[in-house]
């Protein structure tokens, strides 16, 4: 069950950050990804045959154009959570570098599963200014399944741009879930032997699936 949850959550932020080049609004978290959403669909559908001729170019969409939308460095520190009390610089260094790889591969690995999902938005809510983590509700349409219910976080830069750090999926948070995956080994065998195997789980090429799986 988790599984589809992930699958389409990834598949849905992606579709915040379709181009840098677009005129879309980063300082509004909503306008943001309303216009985002539909021009980042739109390139995923259009860009299908070269996907399958190549699905690790799939790698290439999400470092240039979802990358610059999440705050990989916040979240990572997040998930190390209270392992980073004593912990090496470098080491933590490390940690964040390979963890934005693993984001890399794995929502290019979540992407093949893209199969023209639609999108309905909560009405907008009034964001203050000296707020800086907020959160928006996004319904997947992807019939004939139930739809699924997404919460986004996002917290807000000092540029005033906002910037994405963990999903919310039938009330079950991302991130939470992995730092409860990989608690455990951190504090066993440290922080560099869990940066090692994200690192080696990057380096994976991307595959096409069957829907089963």
């Amino acid at each position: 069950m988790w599984k589809r949850y992930f699958v389409l959550l990834l598949s849905v932020l992606v579709s915040w950050s379709a181009s840098a080049a677009q005129d879309v609004d980063q300082t509004n978290p909503y306008q943001m990804m309303k216009q985002v959403a539909q021009q980042a669909f739109d390139r995923l559908k259009a860009e299908q045959p070269k996907i399958h001729q190549d699905p690790n170019y799939l790698k290439v969409i999400v470092e240039e154009e979802l990358m610059p939308y999440v705050n990989d460095q916040y979240a990572a520190l997040k998930l190390l959570g209270s392992n980073l009390r004593g912990a090496k610089r470098e080491e933590v260094g490390e940690f964040i570098q390979a963890f934005r790889a693993y984001l890399i591969t794995n929502y290019a690995q979540v992407l093949t599963q893209y199969t023209d999902q639609t999108l309905e938005f909560a009405p907008e809510l009034p964001v203050e200014d000296d707020r800086r983590i907020t959160s928006v509700k996004v319904d997947i349409i992807d019939a004939p399944r139930p739809n699924i219910n997404l919460e986004f976080k996002l917290r807000k830069e000092k540029s005033g741009e906002w910037r994405a750090f963990d999903m919310v999926a039938e009330g079950i948070s991302l991130l939470s879930s992995k730092q409860s995956e990989w608690n455990t080994k951190i504090r066993q065998e440290g922080i560099l032997a869990v940066a090692k195997e994200l690192e080696k789980q990057a380096q994976q090429p991307i595959r096409f699936e069957s829907k089963s799986e």
